[in-house]
């Protein structure tokens, strides 16, 4: 895929939404915006990431908008221990690899903020999170992206790990798009001997007090957790989305 300093801007709803006659996979391949081959060390990674168990869903937090931005790098230069992810989307019922579907992360800095939310996002439990869509209140776009999956379901990014803020243990959004509707909301998590070894690292151990672990996050679910790997000074991280299609 190709696409230059700031992403291309290309909004999820372009893609998914008002395509006439062209359809969806028309778009895509005019507008270049489909996942490339994922690298081997991802590939190895997924091979082992997942079964065919519809993956849990969960609520997508109170910081989620359109970002507009289809790109696999979302680091936009903030700090952090580099994280490479790959995922695979398929199908539940038939494990057949879903293509042209939209998947779409967003996560906190190492600060436990959220960009197009930083003032919301300051301090303070969130309590439990809401399922709305927000209205950006500042005009970052850090740490959110979207990739159009590949004839083999899969798609990558670049991005750090994710910090903590109260209440909540360290994790990813993910949203999965089928044509314009939204078949899966979920939630990307860690294992927490890793999640301890990156958060004493600079510039994690700036934020310390980290209050909630997976067995005290309420969302938290096996189902959700990446197979992780080193890599380098960062990590590889993979998992296999399960979604239903058809979901309405």
């Amino acid at each position: 895929m190709r696409h230059d300093h700031d992403g291309r801007r290309v909004s999820r709803r372009r893609l998914i939404a008002g395509v006439s006659s062209l359809g969806l996979g028309g778009l895509l391949s005019a507008s270049g915006a489909r996942a490339g081959t994922v690298t081997t060390d991802l590939s190895s990674l997924l091979a082992g990431a997942g079964t065919c168990t519809l993956t849990p869903s969960a609520t997508q937090g109170p910081f989620y908008f359109d970002a507009g931005k289809i790109r696999s790098d979302i680091r936009e230069g903030k700090p952090g221990v580099r994280l490479r992810l790959g995922i695979r989307v398929q199908d539940s019922g038939t494990c057949r690899p879903l293509r042209d579907a939209v998947v779409e992360i967003w996560h906190c800095d190492a600060a436990g903020l959220y960009s197009g939310a930083e003032k919301e996002s300051q301090g303070g439990s969130l309590g439990k999170p809401l399922m709305t869509d927000m209205t950006p209140s500042d005009d970052k776009r850090y740490l959110r992206g979207a990739q159009v999956t590949n004839p083999d379901g899969t798609v990558q990014f670049t991005t750090i790990w994710p910090g903590w803020y109260p209440g909540r243990t360290v994790h990813i959004h993910a949203m999965v798009h089928v044509s314009d509707r939204r078949v899966l909301c979920t939630q990307l998590m860690f294992d927490e001997s890793v999640n301890t070894a990156v958060l004493a690292r600079p510039p994690y151990s700036a934020h310390p007090g980290r209050d909630t672990s997976n067995d005290k996050d309420e969302d938290f679910r096996d189902g959700m957790l990446m197979t992780v790997m080193e890599d380098g000074d960062g990590y590889l991280g993979a998992i296999v989305l399960s979604a239903d299609p058809d979901r309405r």
